[in-house]
């Protein structure tokens, strides 16, 4: 991926606390204007990648470079192309919606004119118009969430890492941030996102790292890791026994559904695969009733190469 496309590209990096290694060697490239999702269990590094990335905390070993800008040796560079919206607010509840809008765009150096542009465009943005002079102290889980992002925004970054987003926020609040992190990305915006919500990162994420004791152990799109780990499979059902028969006698490795007049066959999520499939049933003039596709979730990919309970929080460090 040329330095043009490249948003953020990490090569072999590193970072021990002491004797304690929390990243050891990894290697990341994000296309620009692409969300790109960090996923990792309690202690894999998330957060500390973040940190590195964002110039919050230097590494051990390797090389990065954000927004075409090396993290160690331009770092002011670095922060003057980037947002970061962490797990917890940066909002002032003793300020208005608006009152810390105008402090972020007083920050940036924006001029009063351009200033208050910047700020009325972000209330309109983020639906936050009508509690714009209201205390922050005042606003819900979701539209505090939503001032915080629009506070990362003044400084129209090209890259934003969201670390984290949407924790605590109900399942609407949450919807409401997916959405917005779309319309940013549609406008040019590169996402770098950890979240311990792998529904959140199965729908928002163009490609996705697992992390795991420091290491990146498996890198794709969803579909990409999904088809990875085994329990994939086509359910066939039929409205006559005979037509059950005749699939089981054609298609050879399959398990029957009970009573029910159901297939299962081992599928791996491939177009290629399914083909196959059909043209058999159609050689053996199989009429089937109806046919579905299942494919393992994320929260079977996470369990497969982590090791993790599949309810156990995914947090960060």
């Amino acid at each position: 991926m040329s330095s043009t496309q490249s948003a953020i590209t990490a090569t072999g990096l590193r970072k021990s606390f002491g004797d304690h290694v929390v990243l050891d060697g990894i290697d990341l490239h994000v296309r620009r204007g692409t969300v790109f999702s960090l996923l990792g269990a309690n202690g894999a590094g998330k957060t500390t990648t973040v940190k590195i990335l964002s110039t919050l905390i230097g590494a051990t070993g390797g090389t990065a470079t954000v927004a075409g800008h090396d993290v160690a040796a331009d770092p002011d560079a670095v922060r003057a192309a980037i947002g970061v919206t962490g797990q917890f607010s940066a909002v002032d509840n003793l300020l208005t919606g608006q009152e810390n809008l105008i402090l972020m765009a007083d920050l940036h150096h924006l001029g009063r004119a351009a200033g208050r542009r910047r700020v009325a465009e972000l209330l309109d943005q983020f639906d936050l118009v009508e509690a714009a002079k209201k205390p922050a102290s005042t606003y819900s889980g979701g539209m505090r969430r939503r001032l915080d992002l629009a506070m990362t925004l003044v400084g129209s970054p090209q890259v934003i890492f969201l670390d984290e987003p949407t924790t605590g926020l109900d399942p609407r609040s949450r919807r409401g941030m997916w959405q917005i992190v779309r319309d940013l990305v549609a406008g040019g915006v590169t996402i770098f996102l950890t979240t311990q919500y792998l529904e959140e990162a199965d729908e928002l994420a163009d490609r996705i790292a697992v992390l795991e004791h420091g290491k990146i152990v498996a890198e794709g799109t969803a579909d990409e890791l999904k088809r990875r780990i085994p329990g994939g499979h086509v359910l066939l059902r039929f409205a006559e026994v005979r037509d059950l028969e005749s699939a089981a006698r054609a298609l050879g490795q399959v398990s029957r559904d009970g009573d029910a007049l159901d297939l299962r066959v081992p599928h791996d999520g491939s177009l290629r695969s399914l083909k196959a499939l059909i043209d058999r049933l159609d050689g053996a003039a199989v009429e089937v009733d109806s046919l579905s596709v299942h494919t393992p979730d994320l929260d079977d990919v996470f369990l497969a190469l982590t090791g993790n309970p599949k309810n156990e929080k995914v947090a960060s460090r």
